[in-house]
């Protein structure tokens, strides 16, 4: 079995600034910077040493920021892209970097997980990128948050892309109730796992993976069941993780994020994604419909 991690480090740069972000809109500082790429580092060095054929590693990299504008985070993707037992490397990215780099990675274990932003970034220079990763043979799945604005470059973008490749919505959930009679139908064509992504799920007591075979660090190697728990079960670098893993029960209220509910066993969503779980890729890409556009825009 897999050991899934969630690594977090320092980086909180980002080069977008999406208004609905919830991540932090800072600009690092040459030392946080170098702080980040050594905590990186050794990051990198620890799963070079722990990966075996008895735990296997599959990590996902979910920055506030955006890691693969960052030299460092492209040099540790490919070189954990190369190791022994890393069975994945995947991380959340807006693509504004180069692709060109992704060649010199392992093909089989190396997978993105990629946010389009509308806003931020012209659909045909986004679509090349996507097309130089579909020539590569990288693995990655496209997504979008399904704010009404953005409504139309969904489904411009869905029918842009190579039907082989999964395109995701994320649920608006700043505004309750944001959604109108009809828009929900509309994005579910587009995503047929859009209503995964809709309820804030009741998850305290209820069993989940994190903690166990899923869990979350950051860049000095504190070990968190998941990145909405924030109490400490130990060190990567200090203690004993075996000792640190065990079953444990969600102590939240609710659980409303992708990369929380997605391991909570009740939902089963495991079996949906199978090996694309970190990448956000279902075992079976979803057949999609593209309607015209909700009569809801016109009003």
């Amino acid at each position: 079995m897999s050991l899934r991690i969630l690594y977090r480090g320092h980086l909180s740069d980002c080069n977008y600034t999406c208004a609905y972000c919830p991540f932090s809109m800072t600009r690092n500082t040459p030392a946080q910077q170098a702080e980040d790429a050594r905590d990186l580092a050794r990051f990198v060095a620890w799963v070079q040493t722990h990966a075996s054929a008895v735990r296997p590693i599959e990590i996902l990299i979910t920055p506030y920021g955006e890691a693969l504008a960052r030299k460092w985070y492209r040099e540790a993707v490919r070189e954990l892209s190369h190791t022994a037992h890393v069975r994945r490397i995947a991380v959340q990215t807006n693509l504004s970097c180069p692709v060109q780099w992704l060649a010199d990675c392992n093909l089989q274990t190396t997978a993105l997980w990629l946010t389009y932003h509308p806003e931020q970034i012209a659909a045909e220079k986004f679509l090349a990128k996507c097309h130089a990763l579909s020539a590569m043979s990288i693995r990655y799945s496209v997504g979008v948050v399904g704010t009404r604005e953005h409504f139309p470059a969904i489904a411009a973008m869905r029918a842009a892309l190579p039907e082989s490749v999964y395109l995701w919505v994320n649920a608006y959930k700043d505004q309750p109730d944001y959604y109108r009679p009809g828009e929900i139908a509309w994005l579910t064509g587009i995503d047929p796992r859009f209503p995964d992504n809709l309820p804030d799920y009741p998850s305290l007591g209820q069993p989940c993976r994190a903690g166990h075979e899923v869990i979350s660090v950051d860049g000095t190697g504190n070990v968190y069941r998941c990145h909405f728990i924030k109490a400490r079960l130990g060190n990567l670098f200090e203690d004993d993780l075996d000792a640190l893993l065990k079953p444990r029960l969600c102590s939240n209220a609710v659980c409303n994020c992708h990369i929380g509910y997605v391991h909570m066993n009740g939902l089963k969503l495991h079996e949906v994604y199978g090996e694309g779980l970190l990448e956000r890729i279902p075992a079976v890409v979803p057949e999609f419909r593209i309607e015209p556009l909700p009569s809801s825009l016109k009003a």
